[in-house]
């Protein structure tokens, strides 16, 4: 397939392994941001192909990952109510809340909940492929609320800003948002500020610089002297992403540079930017495992707050902090980098992809969920 079977060559990318092994003269510590180029180095053991000297953290770029507990717990409460039907992509479904407990049945050993645990209990839970999706079921139910549970980075938010958009123009009022995207440099930020940060260079992720372009990412390799480079997903991706990260390391620069030129142009998808600017602004956002980081979210303008779902479905959301689930879980501290998913006690026994302690067990792009599909063996680079 085009544009797919030439960036997994094998030559090439053994080329590129033997090319950064005569590059690099001293250990170097690079962090890729998305969960997709975390699977592509487990997937097909780009880390064993590196030099000792060279280490790579696998970082939050799971939107699923970071969505908040708090969220979660929210979109449980509203569909729990007979009048909604809420609307979530796939992999958001097994991502365990807070709440102890099974919807419905007392009796259950405590557990975190999640959005099908709502469903099996009752509640009218879709699986949708897009907001549109949700957008459609608000037109076609008319007497049922239909809220869609809006997360990602701001790959997946012009798409959220368009059905809102729509929404608006077509006078629906039983639509509305459970809104937690995210934004990718603050949260980089966030990391190289901390005094645990190891991060040398960052392989960014190729999708978000799709949509937002990468001038945004000059302010960060200038203010922290990091490269960045904006990179694919494929195993010939990765490895030249790495090289030319190594290369500037080497030099001693720090610039933003753009492998992953066959989809990203500097200045992104203006369409999309401006559909979200529309709908959107910039807001503080918790992040699981992070915290609450400074302009790190997305949430909707004023014209637009007849689509929020916690000020319009208010009375149904939990009023007062919930109990938490007691779990070895380290969830947080592989998010941020500081350990790798073999590391925690938790990990295959008893959390697995079918019994999900954290959400990078979860989503087909958490590290969690890579490491046990890819390398159980506990083998790590």
């Amino acid at each position: 397939m085009k544009f797919v079977d030439e960036y997994r060559d094998q030559a090439q990318t053994q080329g590129y392994a033997q090319a950064i092994d005569r590059l690099v003269t001293r250990p170097w510590t690079l962090m890729e941001i998305c969960g997709g180029q975390t699977h592509a180095i487990v997937k097909y053991g780009l880390d064993e192909l590196l030099p000792a000297s060279i280490t790579l953290i696998h970082g939050p770029g799971c939107p699923v990952c970071v969505t908040p507990s708090a969220i979660i717990d929210q979109a449980i409460a509203l569909a729990q109510q007979p009048a909604v039907i809420l609307c979530s992509f796939g992999d958001m479904l097994r991502v365990p809340g807070s709440m102890i407990g099974s919807p419905g049945d007392s009796a259950t050993a405590p557990c975190a909940l999640d959005l099908l645990s709502a469903k099996a209990a009752g509640g009218d839970v879709r699986m949708v492929y897009s907001p549109l999706d949700a957008l459609k079921l608000a037109q076609a139910h008319p007497d049922r609320q239909v809220v869609f549970l809006a997360v990602g980075f701001e790959t997946t938010a012009p798409a959220t800003a368009l059905a809102v958009y729509q929404a608006q123009r077509l006078g629906l009022s039983n639509f509305s948002l459970l809104v937690s995207h995210v934004l990718v440099p603050p949260a980089m930020e966030a990391l190289l500020s901390s005094p645990q940060c190891q991060v040398q260079g960052f392989l960014a992720a190729g999708h978000v610089c799709t949509v937002m372009g990468y001038g945004q990412y000059e302010p960060i390799a200038q203010r922290y002297g990091v490269p960045i480079v904006v990179t694919g997903f494929e195993p010939l991706d990765v490895m030249q992403g790495i090289y030319h990260c190594l290369q500037q390391l080497e030099a001693g620069q720090a610039e933003v540079t753009n492998q992953y030129t066959r989809s990203v142009q500097p200045h992104g998808n203006p369409q999309a930017q401006q559909m979200m600017d529309t709908v959107f602004e910039v807001i503080p956002r918790q992040w699981r495992g992070l915290g609450e980081i400074p302009h790190s979210g997305l949430g909707l303008r004023s014209t637009y707050q007849d689509f929020d779902a916690t000020q319009k479905l208010k009375a149904w959301l939990p009023s007062a902090p919930l109990v938490t689930v007691p779990t070895p879980c380290i969830s947080g501290q592989i998010l941020q980098g500081l350990q790798k998913p073999h590391q925690c006690p938790a990990f295959g026994h008893p959390c697995t992809p079918e019994n999900p302690l954290g959400a990078p067990m979860v989503s087909s792009e958490g590290a969690c969920a890579a490491y046990y599909r890819y390398r159980q063996d506990g083998s790590d680079r």
